[in-house]
């Protein structure tokens, strides 16, 4: 028998351990596996515990028929005569760093580096234009651009946005409508042809620099689109700060929009809009560049 405690750990670990034990109570786990598999995810709870606690008490042949782990700063196990016992210490001379990868050793060197030179003129500093999409469907060749949302900072710190609806052939799905808010009637009557779109978000882009949320999917629809009025398609320096995210966050639950900007406090009043989502993910850059996790 093997019994696990958890306390204020990622929500990723918790989910990981319900592969293996049975969750009886919040962060209480008991299970029963062999030496080998219990020593490897206890190793995996002491690398990916974050700030968190674990204790671990499992069944064992000595005089009390069990042993103890814990990662509690203040606790240690020791043995007296065979006896495994939990002491209080007093003091703790240091605390106990949990799963700091060489990765993770090499990002806050790159937080240090942003802080130490935070108060310094950033000579190279640019433009940067959040760009978001929807579109009728997810393949780039069948599936048509509905709507564009772009935002920026202008020179003078306001921000500057840009949206558009987009003239499509043929209805839009009812599931796209309820997801989008965009309909066949909306589209033929405040929408516009997708070459006079893309000319005007090529101007509202100019030489900034175009981020997004998983960017490739947006990237690939405007490349499509561009190539299918015959014009140059962007070429702009693109970032795509989905991946910076998975870094930078690692215990999510997921990687939706909606997932992270509720992590990083950010609101978007209206998801899947075009518009909503591109100010929401500009937001989102900003704190990401901020926190020394995007460098642009």
């Amino acid at each position: 028998m093997i019994v696990i405690t958890l306390t204020k750990v990622p929500q990723s670990l918790r989910g990981d351990l319900t592969k293996w034990y049975q969750e009886i109570q919040t962060g209480v786990y008991v299970g029963n596996v062999s030496a080998r598999v219990r020593d490897l995810l206890w190793a995996r709870v002491v690398k990916n515990i974050d700030k968190g606690e674990a204790t671990m008490v499992y069944s064992t042949n000595n005089e009390l028929g069990y042993q103890m782990r814990t990662t509690r700063n203040n606790y240690q196990v020791v043995d007296y005569d065979g006896i495994p016992l939990i002491m209080h210490l007093n003091t703790v001379s240091a605390p106990t760093k949990h799963g700091f990868s060489n990765a993770s050793k090499y990002h806050r060197a790159k937080v240090m580096s942003h802080k130490v030179n935070k108060g310094l003129p950033n000579k190279s500093q640019k433009q940067i234009v959040a760009i978001d999409l929807e579109t009728t469907g997810l393949n780039v060749m069948t599936d048509k651009i509905i709507s564009i949302g772009a935002v920026k900072k202008n020179k003078n710190g306001k921000i500057d946005q840009f949206y558009k609806l987009i003239r499509i052939d043929g209805d839009i799905q009812e599931k796209i409508t309820k997801l989008t808010g965009i309909s066949s009637n909306l589209l033929a009557t405040q929408g516009i042809e997708l070459e006079l779109a893309l000319h005007q978000l090529k101007e509202f882009v100019g030489q900034s620099v175009i981020m997004g949320y998983n960017l490739r999917f947006d990237q690939g629809f405007l490349s499509y689109g561009f190539k299918k009025i015959n014009q140059p398609v962007l070429s702009n320096q693109m970032v795509d700060i989905m991946p910076v995210v998975k870094k930078s966050n690692r215990f999510l639950d997921n990687y939706r929009l909606s997932t992270v900007l509720e992590e990083y406090s950010i609101k978007n009043l209206e998801p899947h809009h075009a518009l909503s989502d591109a100010q929401a993910t500009f937001e989102l850059g900003i704190k990401l560049i901020e926190k020394g996790y995007l460098l642009i």
